[in-house]
Protein backbone atom coordinates (compact mmCIF):
# COMPACT_ATOMS: atom_id res chain seq x y z
CA UNK A 1 0.00 0.00 0.00
CA UNK A 2 1.24 3.48 -0.76
CA UNK A 3 1.84 6.12 1.69
CA UNK A 4 2.21 9.55 1.23
CA UNK A 5 5.88 9.38 1.37
CA UNK A 6 5.41 7.04 -1.30
CA UNK A 7 3.89 9.28 -3.38
CA UNK A 8 5.71 11.66 -6.49
CA UNK A 9 6.48 15.00 -4.85
CA UNK A 10 4.54 16.34 -8.46
CA UNK A 11 5.31 20.30 -7.42
CA UNK A 12 8.83 19.67 -7.40
CA UNK A 13 9.11 17.38 -10.76
CA UNK A 14 7.18 20.75 -12.28
CA UNK A 15 9.45 22.92 -11.07
CA UNK A 16 12.53 20.68 -12.41
CA UNK A 17 10.80 20.50 -15.80
CA UNK A 18 10.25 24.35 -16.24
CA UNK A 19 14.05 24.69 -15.01
CA UNK A 20 14.80 22.38 -17.93
CA UNK A 21 12.73 24.48 -20.55
CA UNK A 22 13.89 27.21 -19.31
CA UNK A 23 17.75 26.09 -19.65
CA UNK A 24 16.95 24.90 -23.34
CA UNK A 25 14.95 28.16 -24.19
CA UNK A 26 18.23 30.34 -22.81
CA UNK A 27 20.65 27.53 -25.32
CA UNK A 28 18.46 28.03 -28.13
CA UNK A 29 17.79 31.90 -28.27
CA UNK A 30 21.67 32.06 -27.65
CA UNK A 31 21.11 34.70 -24.82
CA UNK A 32 24.25 35.41 -22.55
CA UNK A 33 24.76 36.93 -19.16
CA UNK A 34 22.91 40.32 -19.13
CA UNK A 35 20.11 39.42 -20.61
CA UNK A 36 16.64 39.50 -19.34
CA UNK A 37 14.45 36.53 -19.04
CA UNK A 38 10.65 36.72 -20.43
CA UNK A 39 8.41 37.74 -17.68
CA UNK A 40 6.18 34.95 -15.69
CA UNK A 41 2.88 35.21 -17.33
CA UNK A 42 4.86 34.60 -20.77
CA UNK A 43 6.81 31.83 -19.25
CA UNK A 44 3.62 30.23 -17.74
CA UNK A 45 2.06 30.41 -21.11
CA UNK A 46 4.65 29.62 -23.11
CA UNK A 47 6.03 26.05 -21.22
CA UNK A 48 1.89 26.06 -20.39
CA UNK A 49 2.32 25.58 -16.28
CA UNK A 50 1.04 27.75 -13.44
CA UNK A 51 2.99 31.74 -12.64
CA UNK A 52 3.68 29.57 -9.26
CA UNK A 53 5.52 26.86 -11.08
CA UNK A 54 7.66 29.68 -12.56
CA UNK A 55 8.41 31.48 -9.50
CA UNK A 56 9.85 28.15 -7.81
CA UNK A 57 11.70 27.23 -11.38
CA UNK A 58 13.21 31.31 -11.33
CA UNK A 59 14.28 31.03 -7.50
CA UNK A 60 16.07 27.67 -8.51
CA UNK A 61 17.98 29.41 -11.32
CA UNK A 62 18.88 32.29 -8.76
CA UNK A 63 19.96 29.76 -6.47
CA UNK A 64 22.34 28.29 -8.91
CA UNK A 65 24.63 31.68 -10.11
CA UNK A 66 21.90 31.42 -13.52
CA UNK A 67 19.99 34.21 -12.80
CA UNK A 68 19.50 37.36 -10.30
CA UNK A 69 16.19 40.04 -9.87
CA UNK A 70 17.02 43.11 -11.13
CA UNK A 71 14.62 46.20 -10.33
CA UNK A 72 12.62 46.94 -13.76
CA UNK A 73 13.82 44.66 -15.66
CA UNK A 74 13.22 41.05 -13.57
CA UNK A 75 14.92 38.29 -14.13
CA UNK A 76 18.63 39.03 -15.45
CA UNK A 77 21.10 35.84 -16.65
CA UNK A 78 24.42 36.36 -14.77
CA UNK A 79 27.09 34.63 -13.43
CA UNK A 80 27.08 34.51 -10.12
CA UNK A 81 27.99 30.88 -9.98
CA UNK A 82 31.46 31.58 -11.87
CA UNK A 83 31.63 34.31 -9.86
CA UNK A 84 31.71 32.74 -6.79
CA UNK A 85 34.51 30.21 -8.23
CA UNK A 86 36.94 32.98 -9.58
CA UNK A 87 36.69 34.55 -5.82
CA UNK A 88 37.11 30.80 -4.49
CA UNK A 89 40.61 30.28 -6.64
CA UNK A 90 41.90 33.79 -6.10
CA UNK A 91 41.39 33.38 -2.36
CA UNK A 92 43.60 29.97 -1.97
CA UNK A 93 45.57 30.27 -4.73
CA UNK A 94 48.79 32.42 -3.97
CA UNK A 95 51.26 33.47 -6.48
CA UNK A 96 54.32 31.76 -6.28
CA UNK A 97 56.75 29.39 -7.99
CA UNK A 98 54.27 26.29 -7.70
CA UNK A 99 51.29 27.89 -8.59
CA UNK A 100 52.79 29.61 -11.55
CA UNK A 101 54.16 26.37 -12.74
CA UNK A 102 50.46 24.30 -12.01
CA UNK A 103 48.11 27.40 -13.86
CA UNK A 104 50.57 27.19 -16.99
CA UNK A 105 50.78 23.74 -17.21
CA UNK A 106 47.00 24.21 -17.04
CA UNK A 107 47.36 26.71 -19.98
CA UNK A 108 49.47 24.13 -21.97
CA UNK A 109 47.43 21.60 -21.42
CA UNK A 110 44.57 24.05 -23.49
CA UNK A 111 46.30 27.14 -25.05
CA UNK A 112 48.86 24.89 -27.03
CA UNK A 113 46.39 22.27 -27.98
CA UNK A 114 43.60 25.06 -29.68
CA UNK A 115 45.70 25.33 -32.90
CA UNK A 116 43.35 23.16 -34.96
CA UNK A 117 40.42 24.42 -33.66
CA UNK A 118 41.08 27.75 -34.37
CA UNK A 119 42.14 27.37 -37.58
CA UNK A 120 39.03 25.89 -38.12
CA UNK A 121 37.05 28.89 -36.43
CA UNK A 122 38.99 32.02 -37.08
CA UNK A 123 38.35 34.70 -39.54
CA UNK A 124 39.96 37.97 -40.60
CA UNK A 125 37.79 39.47 -38.13
CA UNK A 126 38.69 37.42 -35.01
CA UNK A 127 42.33 38.01 -36.00
CA UNK A 128 42.29 41.56 -36.66
CA UNK A 129 40.44 41.89 -33.27
CA UNK A 130 43.75 40.11 -32.09
CA UNK A 131 46.21 42.32 -33.13
CA UNK A 132 44.07 45.63 -31.49
CA UNK A 133 44.10 43.68 -27.97
CA UNK A 134 48.04 43.45 -28.74
CA UNK A 135 48.44 46.45 -29.72
CA UNK A 136 47.11 48.28 -26.92
CA UNK A 137 49.81 46.51 -24.84
CA UNK A 138 52.54 48.57 -25.00
CA UNK A 139 51.01 51.59 -23.95
CA UNK A 140 49.39 50.40 -20.55
CA UNK A 141 50.05 52.45 -17.61
CA UNK A 142 50.34 49.80 -15.20
CA UNK A 143 50.73 46.17 -14.34
CA UNK A 144 47.01 45.70 -13.40
CA UNK A 145 45.92 47.33 -17.08
CA UNK A 146 48.89 45.26 -18.40
CA UNK A 147 47.94 42.10 -17.00
CA UNK A 148 44.24 42.95 -18.07
CA UNK A 149 44.78 43.60 -21.41
CA UNK A 150 47.37 40.38 -21.67
CA UNK A 151 44.60 38.29 -20.33
CA UNK A 152 41.68 39.73 -23.02
CA UNK A 153 43.83 38.81 -25.59
CA UNK A 154 44.42 34.93 -24.57
CA UNK A 155 40.68 34.79 -23.34
CA UNK A 156 39.27 36.03 -26.89
CA UNK A 157 42.38 33.43 -28.25
CA UNK A 158 40.49 30.67 -26.03
CA UNK A 159 36.83 32.07 -27.05
CA UNK A 160 37.98 32.03 -30.69
CA UNK A 161 38.27 28.21 -30.37
CA UNK A 162 34.15 27.71 -29.74
CA UNK A 163 34.17 25.57 -27.10
CA UNK A 164 31.88 26.72 -24.44
CA UNK A 165 32.80 24.70 -21.49
CA UNK A 166 37.13 25.29 -22.06
CA UNK A 167 35.74 29.24 -22.36
CA UNK A 168 33.97 29.12 -19.36
CA UNK A 169 36.60 27.22 -17.46
CA UNK A 170 39.39 29.52 -18.83
CA UNK A 171 37.01 32.54 -17.73
CA UNK A 172 36.86 31.31 -14.20
CA UNK A 173 40.63 30.96 -13.24
CA UNK A 174 40.94 34.78 -14.71
CA UNK A 175 41.78 36.47 -10.82
CA UNK A 176 44.81 33.94 -10.50
CA UNK A 177 45.77 33.81 -13.97
CA UNK A 178 45.91 37.78 -14.30
CA UNK A 179 48.17 38.16 -10.58
CA UNK A 180 50.68 35.76 -12.34
CA UNK A 181 50.33 37.94 -15.29
CA UNK A 182 51.20 41.16 -13.12
CA UNK A 183 54.59 39.79 -12.66
CA UNK A 184 57.60 42.15 -14.39
CA UNK A 185 54.71 43.89 -15.78
CA UNK A 186 56.19 47.18 -14.60
CA UNK A 187 58.86 46.73 -16.75
CA UNK A 188 58.42 48.73 -20.46
CA UNK A 189 60.54 46.08 -21.78
CA UNK A 190 58.62 42.68 -20.62
CA UNK A 191 55.45 44.56 -21.72
CA UNK A 192 57.32 45.20 -25.66
CA UNK A 193 58.44 41.44 -25.09
CA UNK A 194 54.43 40.48 -24.28
CA UNK A 195 53.67 42.44 -27.27
CA UNK A 196 56.00 40.99 -30.19
CA UNK A 197 55.40 36.67 -28.39
CA UNK A 198 51.66 37.72 -29.07
CA UNK A 199 52.51 38.76 -32.64
CA UNK A 200 54.07 35.84 -33.14
CA UNK A 201 51.30 33.63 -32.35
CA UNK A 202 48.90 35.80 -34.04
CA UNK A 203 51.24 35.56 -37.17
CA UNK A 204 51.69 31.63 -37.12
CA UNK A 205 48.18 31.38 -36.97
CA UNK A 206 47.40 33.46 -39.99
CA UNK A 207 49.99 31.11 -41.89
CA UNK A 208 48.55 28.24 -40.74
CA UNK A 209 51.91 27.47 -38.98
CA UNK A 210 51.09 25.32 -36.30
CA UNK A 211 54.78 24.10 -35.46
CA UNK A 212 55.41 28.00 -35.19
CA UNK A 213 52.46 28.27 -32.82
CA UNK A 214 53.42 25.29 -30.66
CA UNK A 215 57.02 27.21 -30.41
CA UNK A 216 55.84 30.57 -29.88
CA UNK A 217 53.14 29.62 -27.51
CA UNK A 218 55.38 27.69 -25.50
CA UNK A 219 58.58 30.26 -24.64
CA UNK A 220 55.16 32.57 -24.26
CA UNK A 221 53.91 31.05 -21.05
CA UNK A 222 57.43 29.99 -19.72
CA UNK A 223 58.56 33.65 -19.87
CA UNK A 224 57.08 34.99 -16.63
CA UNK A 225 58.46 31.86 -14.74
CA UNK A 226 61.96 34.19 -14.51
CA UNK A 227 60.08 36.39 -11.84
CA UNK A 228 58.64 34.05 -9.81
CA UNK A 229 60.61 33.67 -6.13
CA UNK A 230 63.47 30.84 -6.12
CA UNK A 231 62.37 30.02 -9.86
CA UNK A 232 64.72 27.41 -11.78
CA UNK A 233 64.90 27.67 -15.50
CA UNK A 234 66.01 24.63 -16.80
CA UNK A 235 69.15 25.47 -18.70
CA UNK A 236 69.43 29.38 -17.87
CA UNK A 237 72.07 30.72 -16.30
CA UNK A 238 70.34 31.77 -13.34
CA UNK A 239 69.57 27.94 -12.86
CA UNK A 240 72.93 27.11 -13.08
CA UNK A 241 74.15 29.97 -10.88
CA UNK A 242 71.05 28.48 -8.18
CA UNK A 243 72.51 25.09 -8.68
CA UNK A 244 76.07 25.53 -7.86
CA UNK A 245 75.17 27.40 -4.45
Amino acid sequence: MNTASDLPDTKASAVDEVVMQIRAMIRDRHMGIGDVLPGEVELAEMFATSRGTIREAIRTLKAYGIAESRQKLGAVLTDGHNTAMQDLFAFAMEVSTDAFQDIQGFRRLTEMNLFDLLVAHLDAETLARLDAINAAIPAATSADEASERDFAFHMALVSAAGNRTLTQTYGMLQPVIRRLMMAGKTKRSTLDHVFAEHQAIVEALRSHDRIGFAYHMDRHLSAGLVFMPDARIPGSRQSEEMGRA
